[in-house]
């Protein structure tokens, strides 16, 4: 599976994800409070994420992974825990261990990943 074309539509869709674990439907403004950007950024975003499929927009403003958009935020969300958990077991003290999954994940390649995943647990 191709990677997104950059790592922000990774981050939104892993968002989405996220948040319709603890909450009973996602907007555009829940995706922006949590990620601390501007509505307008997130709407520009979520339009984008539309065109190319993986979400859907309910007429309420209600916002769903399409099948090929659960599949990134899935990847994304599993790389972000293993690769987190990791650098905390490695003594990295959790804040900067967060921190760093994050900006890993997304640059990651899934050779590397896979390889990780294999040695690690």
């Amino acid at each position: 599976m191709g990677h997104v074309e950059n790592e922000s539509a990774e981050n939104y869709l892993e968002t989405i994800l996220i948040l319709s674990k603890k909450l009973p439907a996602v907007r555009s403004v829940d995706v922006a409070v949590e990620l601390d950007f501007k509505k307008s950024s997130v709407s520009v975003a979520m339009k984008h994420l539309r065109e190319k499929g993986y979400i859907t927009v309910s007429d309420a403003g209600f916002l769903s992974l399409t099948e090929s958009g659960r599949k990134i935020a899935t990847m994304v969300y599993e790389r972000h825990d293993l690769l987190s958990s990791w650098l905390i077991k490695l003594g990295v003290t959790p804040e900067i261990a967060i921190n760093d999954a994050c900006r890993i994940e997304h640059v990651i390649s899934t050779e590397s990943f896979e390889a990780i995943k294999n040695h690690v647990f």
